[in-house]
C-alpha cells in the first residue's frame, strides 16, 4: 500500500486574523514497507501532515491518495482509512482507560465487530510484538511503568492490523530504559510485520538508528528527503533549520579536525564503535 500526497496545503483559521499556513504545497510518496523518519523544528508542519494521513484533518488544497484513491472522496470510508493507517499520538498512554491491559488493547478490535477468536488472536499478537509479557495482561494499565504504558498504547493501534503505523514522538518523556524498550519494539515490529512505519521524532539519534529514509520539514514544506547518511551530511543546512545531526557525528568531525583518519559520515553508536575499534587495531599494529 502506497501513500501519495499531491500539492497538499493546509491553512488554520482560514479567512480570520489568525490565519496560518501550516502546510504549503507538499508533495511526496511513502511506499509500502518503508521505514520513514519525519523530522523538523517545532512548527515545521510535521504534526499537521501526519493528521492528514489518516483523515483527521481535511486539506485546504491538494489530496492524499491511498492506493491511488483520494481518502477524502468518500467520508463514509474514513473509518476504514483510520484502521489501515494507525496513528499513535504523542503520549498515547493518556488514552488508556480500561480496567486491564488486555481489555484496553481489545477495545479497537471489539469496535470493529471482530469475532471473539479474532480479537484474542490480534490482542495477543500485538502485545507480543511490543514485548508485553502474559503475566501483565490482567493488570491495570495504570500500574505499569511509563515505557510499558507506551507499549500497551501502541499495541492498541497494532491490534487493528494497520498497514501503516505513524508514531508521533514515541520516546518523549521516557527514561533511558523506557526509550530502549520502545525503540526495540518499533524495530521488531517493522522487521517481523513488514508494515510501513512513519516515525516523527526530535531525536536525531533514534532516527539515524532506525529509519531507511528521512523527510525534513521546514516552514510547512519538504526541505529535503534522503537516506540518513544523505541528510545528516548537510549539518549546516540542518542547523539553519533549527535541527542538528546526531551527536556522534560531531564527535567524529572533531576527531577529523585533530588529524585522526576517520570518516565524517558516522551517525550511530554502533557505527562509531566499529570505526573506533578498527582505528585502535591499526594504531596497535
Amino acid at each position: 500500500m502506497s501513500i501519495k500526497i499531491n500539492q497538499l496545503t493546509y491553512i488554520y483559521n482560514q479567512g480570520t486574523a489568525f490565519e496560518k499556513k501550516a502546510l504549503d504545497d507538499v508533495s511526496l510518496e511513502i511506499k509500502k514497507g518503508e521505514f520513514v523518519g519525519l523530522i523538523g523544528h517545532t512548527g515545521s508542519g510535521k504534526s499537521t501532515l501526519i493528521q492528514h494521513l489518516n483523515g483527521i484533518i481535511s486539506p485546504t488544497k491538494g489530496e492524499i491518495l491511498l492506493d491511488g484513491e483520494n481518502i477524502h472522496k468518500d467520508k463514509a470510508k474514513l473509518k476504514e482509512v483510520r484502521r489501515r493507517i494507525g496513528l499513535a499520538f504523542q503520549y498515547p498512554e493518556y488514552q488508556l482507560f480500561e480496567m486491564t491491559v488486555y481489555k484496553d488493547v481489545a477495545f479497537g478490535p471489539t469496535n470493529m465487530m471482530q469475532s471473539k477468536d479474532e480479537i484474542h488472536k490480534n490482542v495477543v499478537a500485538a502485545l507480543e510484538t511490543v514485548g508485553i509479557a502474559h503475566d501483565l495482561y490482567e493488570k491495570s494499565p495504570f500500574e505499569l511503568s511509563g515505557g510499558q504504558k507506551r507499549r500497551v498504547a501502541i499495541a492498541g493501534v497494532l491490534a487493528m492490523n494497520p498497514e501503516v503505523l505513524i508514531l508521533d514522538e514515541p520516546t518523549a518523556g521516557l527514561d533511558p530504559k523506557g526509550r530502549d524498550e520502545i525503540l526495540q519494539a518499533i524495530k521488531r515490529l517493522h522487521q517481523e510485520r513488514g508494515i510501513t512505519v512513519i516515525l516523527v521524532s526530535h531525536s536525531m539519534e533514534d532516527v539515524a538508528k532506525l529509519v531507511d529514509r528521512i523527510i525534513v520539514m521546514h516552514e510547512g514544506k519538504v526541505a529535503t528527503t534522503g537516506t540518513p547518511k544523505e541528510v545528516f551530511c548537510h549539518v549546516k543546512e540542518l542547523e539553519a533549520m533549527g535541527l542538528a545531526a546526531p551527536q556522534v557525528s560531531y564527535v567524529f568531525a572533531a576527531l577529523k579536525e585533530k588529524g585522526f583518519d576517520v570518516p565524517i559520515d558516522v551517525f550511530t553508536i554502533e557505527e562509531a564503535k566499529n570505526v573506533l575499534l578498527n582505528l585502535v587495531k591499526q594504531v596497535s599494529v
